[in-house]
């Protein structure tokens, strides 16, 4: 490449870095990316990958000891359950992944000079990275894309920071199963690993400091409640931890439930993102509670600093961060690119699985529409009647002068398979009644989007099984 090349400086390596170095570099561009830590960042790493595995290891676990078919199929003893060996499996394939899709890519590409070590920026158009290896080294850039994630967040509780608690990148890697473990946090990292390590072994107990997910409909998080109390997970809701002690290897909880004890405290109570020592502040790029402000091109508050991913005031999914970052990256080589969450999926891998996409219908009435709502049980879905495990809902929010859909939030097994269809559903502004009249293939899950669907115009437990 020329030394008129257009030079794009990338810091991070995770998911939303990585879409934008690869597409700058194939628009043209020079990349020089900088990662002070694992290349690969948090998904492949300590994030979406392991923590899958280890919920999939965790189901398999759970059928083995309980499944609906027991009294025709029952399992000769019970499972036993090798933590590190699990634990081994899960980041021989974390290590598999990272070769393959990060470190063997960027070190292959021609287009891109990897430097290990912390980026500062000095001002619009320069970064200095301290070295891991030593020493420093100048970067001059034409633009700058961060992508430099978050991690999990600590929260002020008086004595946590003098403990060993867990976070979500450590308990991933445990390789013993506590016996007694409190997770604090009622999000959908939290509420994941609770229920694996629960299945896997572990008496758990969740603290909500509100409710769980307090963020989605009501319904949600008492559907997941409900899950949890059949599997004996026991769930506190408004509790406050006002300290934390370590004592005789117990980790010592005083709330205002009373006092609570573990051999294993998780905090998964949020995350915080990775600005602090980008020295943004000085340069001009704006950040809310150190989360990167960025408009609809990915563009920073500075023209030619773009930004993406979890370090930024957007939704954290990888999948946004990685569609950001492709998105900045056309951006910053000349093109027009905007990324529409409008419609965007959200999944958690509990069990049952809980998947959103659009609106709820407090932010539909919010936004002002008029709204009109059907839930539907799942016993009126074919797929979970063969599967006898009928607990859960889909619920349709739709537009009701005109009928079109407005968002979906599903609480089923394999929901985060039947969202997509919802989404696409949503991005060509299909009505329900649409929606109602397709063909969708009998004795599924995704036939309930069908069912709630027509729900609007009719009563569907006067359908036949696979009517029309």
């Amino acid at each position: 490449m020329s030394d008129n090349t257009l030079h794009i400086a990338v810091i991070g390596s995770g998911g939303a870095a990585m879409a934008a170095a690869l597409k700058a570099a194939e628009r043209g561009a020079r990349i020089t990316l900088i990662e002070r830590g694992t290349i690969g960042g948090t998904c492949v790493n300590i994030g979406c990958v392991p923590s899958k595995i280890m919920i999939r290891a965790s189901h398999i676990t759970h059928l083995r000891k309980e499944s609906p078919f027991d009294a025709g199929v029952s399992a000769q003893k019970a499972p036993k359950v090798d933590r590190a060996k699990l634990v081994q499996q899960q980041q021989a394939r974390v290590e598999e992944l990272r070769g393959a899709k990060y470190e063997g890519i960027l070190y292959d590409h021609p287009a891109i000079t990897v430097l290990r070590g912390d980026a500062r920026f000095v001002d619009s158009h320069h970064l200095t990275v301290k070295l891991n290896d030593g020493g420093e080294q100048a970067v001059h850039f034409d633009r700058a894309f961060i992508g430099t994630g978050a991690r999990p967040a600590e929260p002020s509780i008086p004595g946590l920071a003098d403990t060993p608690y867990l976070t979500s990148t450590s308990a991933l890697v445990l390789d013993t199963l506590p016996d007694r473990l409190i997770v604090i946090g009622a999000g959908f990292v939290a509420l994941e690993l609770a229920q694996a390590f629960a299945r896997l072994g572990s008496k758990v107990t969740v603290l909500a400091r509100s409710r769980l997910l307090s963020n989605e409909d009501l319904a949600i998080g008492e559907a997941i409640e409900a899950a949890f109390k059949r599997e004996n997970i026991a769930v506190l809701q408004q509790t406050q931890t006002n300290r934390v002690n370590y004592i005789n290897h117990e980790f010592i909880l005083d709330t205002n439930r009373g006092t609570l004890r573990a051999d294993q405290l998780l905090v998964a109570a949020g995350r915080t993102s990775n600005t602090e020592l980008l020295n943004l502040e000085d340069i001009g790029v704006k950040t809310e509670r150190g989360k990167i402000k960025v408009d609809k091109q990915l563009q920073t508050t500075v023209p030619g600093i773009y930004a993406a991913g979890d370090c930024t005031d957007q939704p954290q999914f990888v999948y946004v961060a990685a569609a950001g970052g492709s998105r900045a990256a056309v951006n910053m080589t000349g093109g027009e690119a905007t990324l529409d969450l409008s419609a965007m999926p959200g999944v958690m891998f509990t069990d049952p699985q809980v998947a959103t996409a659009g609106l709820t219908e407090a932010e539909a009435l919010k936004r002002g529409f008029s709204v009109d709502t059907r839930v539907l049980d799942l016993e009126n879905v074919p797929r979970a009647l063969v599967n006898f495990d009928t607990h859960g809902f889909i619920k349709m929010v739709a537009d009701r002068d005109s009928g079109r859909l407005l968002g979906m939030q599903a609480v089923t097994a394999e929901a985060g398979e039947l969202i997509q269809t919802a989404v696409m559903a949503l991005r060509t502004g299909m009505t329900v009644q649409a929606i109602g009249d397709e063909l969708f293939p009998y004795l599924t899950m995704v036939e309930g989007l069908k069912l709630c669907a027509q729900t609007f115009t009719k009563d569907v437990k006067q359908l036949s099984c696979c009517a029309g």
